[in-house]
């Protein structure tokens, strides 16, 4: 069976907990001796062989088996020259507190401005100024950095527009194509793709921001030099911490994100989940990037279906039930009431006579009331419609999410509708129809979206009628740049009717309006097979990892408030489920999958980040000498690659904005995350060098505020014991 609800879940992220570090000794050899370490100057093909794929991990946790990633295709690169030099003499680590109290006040460089770039740029050696392009992001971006540079030296060289060359040059997903790649026939120029990619690899001059591109058939791929990449991102990552990843792209513009919908006197159903989930993802999302978000319920708390259930409650309902568990007992309600409706229904079908007015016809009588304004009706309506956002908060409190505006069908003006209303029928928009009021889509030029009412013949209002004066009752109060509708796919119909109304009506906001759907979930039942509520099924996944979490009684007695990490790590598996895949796609509901700590699930993201922070608890480093690391130690294949991989996240994150799509943050942080567990064998940070700690740290430290960030983003709160 598949659910869905008139379309969203978030904390209001990005307030990021360093894990504490103390001023101890951590384990090392006391004998002094020589570090050799590499200094990267090139990139030298290293293809993964049965040696050198990335291992699985090795730390497991006792509780639970060791998450299992697929490994690296056996065509990944990873590039790296290595020279070998000699470092002064450097004591093996066996404490740092000596050094914190002259390193307090240090910090990671700040990248705020063009300025503070420049200024970056000329600590390593480079003088020329960064060329400027309008679509750079310099101060948020490391990767812009790279990508200005080489855009204008492609400038030079083809001779072809700096407007055309800036986007040619895109990012990759597959680190053996490079960090940047262009297609030669983007810059539009005549002759034979392949030869002209030799010929300009060839003249592109010796730099500090890449190594020799290379020609591959018709495409060049740019490889980053990665110690120029270290100095440039780990300051960028480390400085700017929970504002890592962001842009401006919005600021001074604002968003409004109509998503999750409930109805009201009724449970929070496992079918809203999705776009609760999604829509709470976008707002994060929006909100990261500067935009004013406002994030509006748009409830369903109007129509028949409220007078079928207040016609119920006058007949049958409690006072005494309605108070000690109002949504349950409204929800019983309203199942027999439409039971009844449907009895009636079918009796009608079989020729069968009914005994006075049916429960439709009364349901659509108490609605004509509400629609009149009778005080007693709209009484009853605001009790149930108040007892169920009640009810609805301590739902959405679990999923840390608090709506900025709790709107509803009903809250839509009468007159804004009636003036609507005119409209359409001055445009000829709309024609009556056998007392009622449509419109025919196909008269006007929308072959596909036939037919629909507007008015019924009683005067009463549907659901688009209302969504018409909504709409516009948003543009005049909010004067957004963007509207955001997170509604299933089920709706598409209507929100095209809707659109091409607003547009035939002459209301150019609706340019501005946009529908992010979705496809079903299905199997969302408990063990005993019935469809459950969302609570419900919260508690059930809770439960489920807190009996992972129980196995290993030592690792349980070290975390704090075991219960409640257990119902954040539940949260994280059943998101992750929804995001793995693409919006639009339908997936079963799968709880012994989703809580799985193998594969691309929540818990192995969890798992990640408190490993992490297990690491950075062990070192004992202070943050001012994290901060100040020598970045040039970071020399390993497998450290080169996660770097590659943290610079990408500003690009991801753009990526995003253009999408909407929460997989594409989902399938970068499961690529870094296996990357990550493929590094902890050989970029080790306890019993290293002092100096080499210190920048592998730097490494870690980067790649957990990108974890922490992206999760956040998701909708997750990570946690730092599990």
């Amino acid at each position: 069976m598949y659910m869905t609800l008139r379309a969203p879940f978030s904390n209001r992220v990005l307030g990021l907990a360093h894990c504490t570090f103390q001023q101890q000794k951590f384990g090392a050899s006391k004998s002094n001796h020589f570090l050799s370490h590499t200094a990267t100057a090139g990139y030298k093909t290293l293809r993964q062989s049965p040696s050198n794929t990335p291992r699985q991990l090795s730390h497991k946790p006792p509780h639970f088996t060791p998450p299992t990633r697929q490994p690296q295709p056996s065509n990944s690169i990873t590039k790296l020259t290595t020279i070998t030099t000699t470092s002064p003499s450097l004591p093996t680590i066996t404490s740092l507190s000596h050094n914190f109290s002259t390193m307090a006040a240090t910090v990671a460089p700040s990248i705020g401005s063009v300025e503070d770039v420049q200024s970056l740029l000329k600590d390593l050696g480079i003088t020329e100024p960064l060329p400027t392009y309008e679509a750079a992001s310099v101060t948020t971006n490391p990767i812009d950095i790279f990508r200005s540079y080489v855009a204008e030296e492609m400038h030079k060289i083809t001779g072809v527009s700096r407007e055309i060359v800036y986007p040619a040059l895109e990012w990759t997903q597959q680190m053996e194509k490079g960090d940047l790649i262009m297609a030669v026939p983007r810059l539009r120029i005549k002759g034979d793709p392949k030869a002209l990619a030799a010929d300009w690899v060839s003249k592109f001059p010796a730099n500090q921001y890449i190594q020799p591109p290379e020609a591959d058939n018709q495409f060049i791929k740019f490889f980053f030099n990665p110690q120029t990449l270290a100095r440039l991102t780990i300051p960028s990552i480390l400085s700017k911490s929970t504002r890592y990843g962001a842009n401006h792209t919005g600021a001074g513009k604002k968003a409004l994100i109509e998503f999750s919908s409930v109805n009201i006197a009724k449970p929070f159903h496992a079918g809203h989940l999705r776009s609760t989930i999604i829509g709470a993802f976008l707002s994060n999302l929006y909100e990261f990037c500067d935009w004013e978000v406002v994030k509006m319920n748009y409830l369903g708390d109007w129509g028949k279906q409220f007078g079928l259930l207040a016609v119920e409650y006058e007949e049958s309902g409690s006072e005494e039930k309605l108070n000690e568990d109002p949504i349950q007992h409204l929800f019983e309600l309203y199942v027999t009431a439409n039971n009844k409706a449907k009895a009636e229904e079918e009796k009608v079908k079989a020729g069968e006579a009914l005994e006075g007015e049916s429960m439709n016809d009364k349901a659509r009588a108490y609605f004509k009331k509400m629609e009149d304004g009778e005080p007693k009706a709209l009484e009853l309506w605001k009790r149930f419609r108040d007892l169920s956002i009640i009810k609805c908060e301590k739902v959405y409190a679990r999923l840390n999410i608090k709506f900025d505006v709790y709107s509803g069908e009903s809250q839509v003006g009468g007159d804004t509708m009636a003036k609507a209303s005119q409209i359409m029928e001055d445009k000829g928009i709309s024609e009556n129809s056998e007392g009622a009021k449509i419109v025919d889509f196909v008269k006007h030029g929308y072959k596909k979206l036939g037919k629909a009412i507007i008015q019924k013949k009683d005067g009463t209002t549907l659901y688009l009628t209302r969504d018409i004066g909504a709409a516009i009752e948003r543009y005049e109060n909010y004067k957004f740049d963007t509207m955001i509708y997170v509604v299933s796919s089920q709706q598409d119909l209507h929100l095209q009717q809707l659109f091409a109304i607003l547009k035939l009506m002459g209301q150019d906001f609706v340019s501005k309006c946009v529908h992010i759907n979705f496809g079903l979930v299905a199997g969302m039942k408990t063990r005993s097979g019935e469809v459950v509520f969302l609570d419900s099924i919260l508690d059930e996944v809770g439960e489920a990892m807190h009996e992972v979490m129980k196995k290993n009684e030592e690792k349980y007695k070290q975390v704090e408030n075991p219960e409640e990490v257990a119902d954040t790590i539940g949260k994280s598996a059943i998101m992750i489920q929804d995001m793995t895949g693409k919006r639009i796609n339908n997936y079963p509901f799968d709880i012994k999958r989703m809580t799985s700590f193998e594969g691309d699930t929540g818990p192995y993201l969890q798992y990640a980040h408190a490993r992490l922070c297990s690491i950075l608890r062990k070192a004992n480093i202070p943050m001012p000498l994290i901060h100040t690391a020598d970045l040039t130690l970071i020399t390993e294949p497998q450290a080169i690659l996660l770097l590659r991989t943290l610079a990408q996240f500003p690009d991801v994150i753009t990526n995003t904005l253009k999408t909407n799509e929460p997989t594409t943050i989902v399938n970068y942080l499961f690529k870094m995350t296996q990357i990550l567990s493929s590094s902890y064998e050989v970029v080790k940070v306890v019993g290293s060098e002092e100096s080499v700690a210190r920048a592998r740290m730097a490494l870690f430290e980067s790649a957990r505020t990108v974890l922490s960030n992206a999760m956040k983003l998701l909708g997750l709160t990570p946690v730092e014991r599990m």
